[in-house]
């Protein structure tokens, strides 16, 4: 199934500390949040993706361009190092096709941009490319595979570390309680989507909310709630502490080694070794 991720937005939130490239590119380890996102799609078999360039275009191509699988598998040297003999690899098996899809386009108009390389397929996958989970992607496809939607997307408890309160008419507050208790939830940015998705979509409009607008009342949207590890790295701060989190070696969203994520987990390895939610 293919894979629509979208990393040409601006990143304005994480641009402390991250320089010029584009939010996606940002480390978390030794590869890029990019590259986490990507291997969570191959662990479950997917493996050919549409990257939606823009700003920092250039910086996503320079590193797949001059990608070293050593950073991240085992390997043998030899002959003084003119000989390196890989153990396992990352992205032997990936297809990956990078497409400008314009520096300042709304999400929903860089999907429309890159229409002609997914709208015969049956179903497929999108991303924002700057969330990471331990959601289980091959049920989540199964369920959305056995209903009419056009549109299935992970919804999560909201993420915050502050707290809400309830006050009644004299400014007295009456409660105080974690965001995370809240009845709400949220749209974590897992996406899975049939090809009528393009009719509900208008240039200068976004996906979200309005092409998902179209599709409410026409019963087109399915949320799946997932309450396991999702964490978006909206900020420089979230980013330092996934990146902690990796060198702790506790990384839930690594599905692919169960000696870091901390159990094994379903789906297949393609990775080449062996109710509607808010707006987000």
């Amino acid at each position: 199934m293919k894979v629509v991720l979208f990393c040409g937005g601006l990143g304005m939130r994480m641009r402390e500390g991250g320089g010029s490239a584009p939010k996606p590119m940002n480390m978390i380890g030794d590869r890029p949040l990019l590259w986490h996102v990507m291997r969570y799609y191959a662990h479950f078999g997917h493996t050919d993706f549409i990257l939606c360039l823009g700003y920092g275009a250039a910086a996503v191509k320079d590193y797949f361009l001059h990608y070293d699988e050593t950073l991240s598998n085992d390997f043998t040297l030899s002959a003084g190092g003119r000989d390196i003999r890989l153990h396992n690899t990352d992205i032997s098996d990936w297809n990956i096709a990078f497409i400008d899809t314009g520096l300042r386009a709304s999400i929903g108009e860089r999907l429309m941009r890159v229409r002609e390389h997914v709208e015969h397929e049956k179903m497929f996958l999108a991303n924002y490319a700057d969330t990471l989970t331990d959601a289980p992607l091959d049920q989540l496809i199964e369920h959305f595979s056995q209903t009419d939607a056009t549109v299935s997307m992970l919804a999560v408890p909201p993420v915050s570390t502050h707290h809400v309160i309830e006050i009644d008419d004299l400014g007295q507050v009456t409660a105080v309680r974690n965001v995370h208790d809240l009845t709400q939830w949220e749209n974590g940015g897992y996406f899975v989507m049939r090809p009528e998705i393009f009719d509900a979509l208008r240039e200068g409009e976004d996906m979200v909310p309005h092409a998902f607008d179209r599709l409410l009342g026409q019963r087109g949207v399915l949320a799946q709630r997932h309450t396991g590890f999702w964490r978006a790295a909206d900020t420089f701060k979230d980013r330092v502490e996934l990146d902690e989190l990796y060198h702790r070696g506790r990384s839930p969203w690594m599905v692919w080694d169960p000696s870091r994520n901390g159990c094994a987990s379903g789906g297949g390895d393609g990775g080449g070794d062996g109710a509607a939610g808010t707006s987000r």
